[in-house]
């Protein structure tokens, strides 16, 4: 055998458990149950409210699905930024809500205005009497091929409530 088609060769089979590494990645990510389509997202709406009132925190709903690897890559991201996590359990009450074929929410979906017309996930910010603050399109928040940390602290330290009494200077 040639030497160039030698080592080709053994390059290729190199990559191939690298590739399969990362596949399997995704699959696990696409298999783990993050969203309830069972859930009742009106009952459970309601007792984040019911918390968000009681702490003075706002409410982050997630919207998406199990089948949505961006949503899994962000809630990795919530999860394993030291920042970001923190800034999440002291300003908000975090709340999934599922859209996919078995449950789309479009009751709350349509009281929300429709975020999912931004793509998956979507991030929806609420008041503790359920009002609209804000909807991110997590799209935004991307750069070089994932969501960027500092864009989402930033977002989300922007609709912290303590922010929107806060003046310019």
């Amino acid at each position: 055998m040639k030497p160039r088609l030698f080592l080709a060769l053994l390059s290729f089979c190199l990559a191939l458990p690298l590739h399969a590494q990362e596949n399997n990645t995704d699959a696990q990510e696409n298999t783990a149950r993050l969203y309830d389509p069972s859930a009742d997202a009106a009952l459970e709406l309601r007792a984040a409210m019911a918390q968000s009132a009681a702490t003075g925190r706002h409410i982050l709903l997630q919207i998406g699905g199990n089948w949505c690897s961006w949503c899994h890559k962000l809630d990795r991201l919530f999860t394993t930024d030291a920042r970001i996590d923190s800034l999440l359990q002291a300003d908000y009450i975090p709340l999934r809500i599922n859209y996919s074929e078995e449950n789309k929410n479009e009751r709350i979906l349509g009281r929300l205005e429709g975020p999912q017309r931004f793509g998956f996930p979507v991030l929806v910010i609420l008041d503790s009497s359920g009002r609209l603050l804000h909807t991110q399109d997590t799209g935004q928040l991307e750069k070089d091929g994932a969501h960027d940390p500092e864009q989402v602290y930033r977002m989300l330290y922007l609709w912290r409530p303590d922010a929107l009494f806060e003046t310019l200077e």
